[in-house]
């Protein structure tokens, strides 16, 4: 089968940003600290227990539809220590998803980025308003 306008390496990239948000988010999970740091904790541990799921579901969606296996490269993403820092982190992942999602021409691709999008959002409002 031949590569969306999402190519494989494209793909690869956010999968691998994705499988980093899980390490970068559980660090400031486990050290948010002050007013309202356990409802960030919570809602930073929601995110990171869902998040490499729904990278994985995406990486073999992919793989399958394009019947070619990603490369995921090693990336460093910023990572954020407060619950301020995660939602700038967060809204910049939103924003490499939803390109991707605009590049993609699967369908199912991207209603699984959309509950990518989702957990973002949800993640967000957690930390702004749950105080």
């Amino acid at each position: 089968m031949s590569e969306a306008k999402t190519g494989k390496a494209d793909m690869g990239a956010l999968v691998s940003d994705f499988l980093e948000a899980v390490t970068s988010v559980h660090k400031a999970h486990l050290k948010i600290t002050g007013p309202g740091s356990y409802a960030a904790h919570t809602a930073m541990g929601a995110f990171y227990d869902e998040i490499g799921d729904l990278a994985d579901t995406i990486a073999e969606s992919y793989q399958g539809v394009t019947e070619t296996l990603l490369d995921i490269p090693a990336t460093q993403q910023a990572s954020c220590s407060s619950a301020a820092e995660c939602v700038n982190f967060l809204n910049s992942l939103y924003q490499k998803v939803d390109a991707a999602q605009k590049a993609c021409a699967y369908s199912e691709i991207i209603n699984d980025l959309d509950n990518v999008k989702s957990l973002i959002n949800s993640t967000k409002y957690k930390l702004i308003f749950l105080k």
